[in-house]
């Protein structure tokens, strides 16, 4: 009995000894050798970046934004795939056939990925073309498609869509994750194409930022950092209008990532603000235009948008805001070609609705 239990502790001893043995110890040697290497990464990130003036850390309490300072009239468009690009035509329009220049009414425009679309070509001069392109391919969705292929995804870019649609969080380390895998995604549209592509639906430069009142937004698909991009760091950092509305749309594991200056980026959706809100606090008053209160269905990521709460943090620095919801169907694909016809009939229709709330809000 006693040669039993010396030999099970014996075992014991040797189970213990193993598991703080070689196998063990290497795995905290590794840990070890990997804490320098991510400080140095960060060190890198800040002497190599850090003076390109595109990062812009997401407050987490209200703060009137330096960009915003002093304005009356601001705008912020969020994002929505090519169901809302074609709701904001029609909804644009409308407006338009209702006596609102949207154009000419706000002093700044913050657009993130569909919106970008939209802000980029209203305030460059284009947007009557966005509109009868949005119409030819309401007609003919198939063309779209064929420019922008999003079906059978192969195993990289289902890797990034899971990804990003299992998220619970926005933190900084999710998002790299997320970004990590759209860097590693083999998308049919990238690079150049996804800047052909927003040049045919904008009508912007491809060389320039022409616009001094249009902002983009982004996140670094490295560090997960927030970029936002105006006319001075484009054009620091060699970044035309055309490439800002397309990082702002590179849907992870769909299209992109888009290179802004030596950062790639992923759509500017992909964060806990997604229609960048934050940027237009401070100004007098604020027009916020988004696809739904970011709680409700359909939705492009499980990283949680809660939009109502962003917009509360922008007026408490004193902004008055107007909040409008497209809210689509629910239980529609944002990304599929056929849906635009319908969109831009809806959107035509919600312009008779909120025409004069707007001119009231901005008058």
């Amino acid at each position: 009995m006693m040669i039993r239990r010396d030999l099970l502790k014996s075992a014991v001893l040797g189970a213990a000894a193993i598991a703080t043995g070689p196998v063990a110890q290497s795995e905290t040697a590794r840990a070890a050798d990997a804490a320098p290497l991510s400080a140095l990464s960060s060190e890198l990130d800040h002497q190599l970046f850090g003076g390109d003036d595109l990062a812009r850390p997401i407050p987490t309490e209200p703060t009137v934004s330096d960009l915003a300072k002093g304005l009356d009239r601001t705008l912020a468009l969020g994002g929505g795939g090519e169901y809302y690009v074609a709701w904001y035509c029609g909804f644009f329009h409308g407006l338009y056939d209702h006596g609102l220049d949207m154009a000419a009414f706000p002093e700044m425009v913050v657009g993130t990925s569909a919106g970008s679309y939209m802000g980029s070509s209203l305030t460059s001069g284009h947007f009557l073309r966005l509109r009868m392109q949005f119409d030819f391919f309401g007609h003919f969705p198939r063309i779209l498609a064929h420019l922008a292929p999003l079906s059978s995804p192969n195993a990289s870019q289902q890797r990034a869509l899971k990804l990003s649609a299992a998220a619970k969080d926005g933190e900084l380390a999710t998002l790299q994750i997320i970004g990590h895998a759209a860097l590693a995604a083999d998308n049919r549209v990238n690079g150049e194409a996804v800047s052909r592509l927003a040049a045919l639906l904008t009508g912007d430069s491809r060389t320039d930022w022409p616009v001094a009142k249009m902002w983009t937004s982004a996140v670094d698909c490295y560090t997960g950092e927030r970029l936002i991009v105006g006319q001075k760091a484009a054009r620091k950092n060699g970044v035309p209008l055309a490439h800002g509305a397309a990082a702002s749309s590179s849907l992870p594991g769909t299209m992109g990532p888009t290179l802004l200056g030596q950062r790639y980026a992923m759509d500017g959706g992909i964060c806990s603000n997604p229609a960048h809100v934050d940027v237009i606090a401070g100004s007098k008053r604020a027009l916020v235009i988004t696809i739904t209160d970011g709680l409700t269905p359909p939705f492009l990521t499980g990283v949680p948008h809660p939009i109502a709460e962003n917009i509360k943090q922008v007026e408490a620095t004193g902004t008055k805001v107007l909040w409008i919801k497209a809210d689509p169907p629910t239980d529609i694909s944002l990304v599929d070609p056929k849906q635009i016809a319908p969109a831009l009939r809806t959107g035509y229709e919600r312009a008779k609705i909120e025409a004069d709330k707007i001119k009231q809000f901005w008058a």
